[in-house]
């Protein structure tokens, strides 16, 4: 059995193969969807996936988050997780597509031009006629270290898909600030950065979109998401100030309905509450803005 020191090694290996091949994004879209835990920020990157593929295009929804619960908001039954397979245990795959096979020194010379095109057919899960999940995959062994190599595994992958006008790109990331990378802003014209009405979910979102924007990610938006009173608002324009980074704010109101639903959101797109009303609003300027791309 191979040890996690070499499968790391292998990852990375396979990463870099794709790096020397990063494809021109096309012109689809590319959303990454960002904050710190616990604000809802894959509810919303699964309601806005759902969103996208009802209004005609083509979705790519994928799990950067090692806790892999994005595929059951978007109504994966939690029954059949032993059917998902993560990218990072497909490695072969990758290997045999770049050239990057285990024992290759650094002098390997790459497969030229290495087509993974099929990748999201192959590994990701059809969650309905246009919309698919693929996961990024966690380490489960103890003293398994950073997921560095997985992250890099599953960017590069990102960078070789050339999306067509119509297809989407929504990312879930790792909460918190630090999986951004340069790889993984190649592309990516929208930063959705979610957050709670508070001090700690708010500094996150700053440093995120502070981040976001050092990244060269054009467009930053802000969703302050479980927002209960007035004081809410008043307590989010006294912590960003006048000169803030995003480009929108969207408050979205707490909604019992949807802790109520989790952990698959699917029953709230049929739901004409608060909440919903003001998700399509946003999903609205999502699309708004993507054809002005």
């Amino acid at each position: 059995m191979a040890s996690v020191a070499d499968r790391r090694k292998r990852i990375l290996s396979a990463a870099d193969a794709l790096q020397q091949h990063a494809r021109e994004p096309g012109p689809g879209t590319r959303i990454v969807v960002t904050g710190k835990g616990g604000v809802g920020k894959t509810t919303l990157a699964a309601l806005l996936a759902h969103l996208f593929a009802r209004d005609g295009a083509t979705v790519l929804a994928v799990d950067e988050d090692p806790q892999q619960n994005l595929a059951y908001a978007l109504g994966y039954p939690p029954e059949a997780a032993d059917r998902i397979v993560p990218l990072a245990d497909n490695i072969a795959y990758i290997e045999e597509k770049t050239g990057a096979g285990a024992g290759l020194g650094p002098g390997r010379i790459f497969t030229v031009n290495p087509d993974v095109a099929d990748v999201v057919d192959r590994f990701g899960i059809p969650l309905s006629d246009r919309l698919s999940l693929l996961v990024m995959g966690s380490v489960v062994r103890a003293a398994g270290g950073c997921l560095c190599p997985e992250h890099a595994l599953l960017e590069s992958v990102i960078r070789s898909i050339r999306l067509r006008e119509g297809e989407v790109i929504l990312l879930d990331t790792q909460a918190g600030v630090e999986h951004f990378g340069r790889a993984i802003a190649g592309g990516f014209s929208q930063t959705v950065v979610v957050a709670e009405p508070g001090f700690n979910a708010l500094s996150v979102a700053l440093r995120s979109a502070a981040l976001a924007r050092e990244l060269g990610i054009p467009v930053i938006r802000l969703v302050v998401n479980k927002v209960r009173t007035a004081d809410d608002h008043k307590t989010v324009e006294a912590m960003l100030g006048t000169g803030h980074p995003f480009a929108t704010i969207t408050y979205l109101p707490f909604s019992g309905s949807v802790l109520a639903t989790e952990p698959d959101v699917t029953g709230l797109l049929g739901n004409n509450g608060r909440f919903m009303r003001e998700l399509k609003k946003f999903h609205a300027l999502l699309c708004s803005a993507a054809t002005k791309e």
